[in-house]
């Protein structure tokens, strides 16, 4: 007989999995950034998470802008949409990658991660709990 949860315990459940995948989302696009560090003109991306937030409402599928960039190929964020970061200065060769920041993001991003995983590993011992109890 399959389990099936509570609406809310499924809901909770897949706004976990959906943080697990946008953290390591962002992950993808800064390791993306920071291979593309010596490439000059390279604009530096981020997740845009207006525009992935829709997606993952609407179940729109991406466009990919520029198959050229490393991690620029379908899938390399996980289904996330990706922008151009705008608020980063270009060095003399157009490249606006900038390593501290890119090394902040990867460590919040690690840090949503853990956060999720812990939250989703308690809710799936609850059920393991419940399960267990009711033998």
């Amino acid at each position: 007989m399959p389990i099936s949860f509570p609406t809310s315990d499924a809901q909770t459940m897949s706004a976990l999995r959906r943080t697990l995948s946008l953290a390591a989302a962002k992950q993808v696009v800064s390791a993306s950034n920071l291979a593309n560090l010596s490439t000059p003109g390279y604009k530096a991306q981020e997740v845009d998470f207006d525009e992935t937030l829709d997606q993952q409402v609407g179940g729109a599928r991406l466009a990919v802008t520029n198959g050229k960039h490393l991690g620029g190929g379908p899938g390399s964020a996980s289904g996330v949409s990706t922008r151009e970061r705008q608020d980063d200065a270009a060095r003399r060769d157009g490249n606006t990658v900038q390593v501290d920041r890119e090394l902040l993001n990867m460590t919040t991003a690690a840090g949503e991660f853990a956060r999720a995983q812990t939250a989703l590993a308690a809710k799936f011992r609850l059920v393991r709990y419940a399960l267990n109890e009711s033998r």
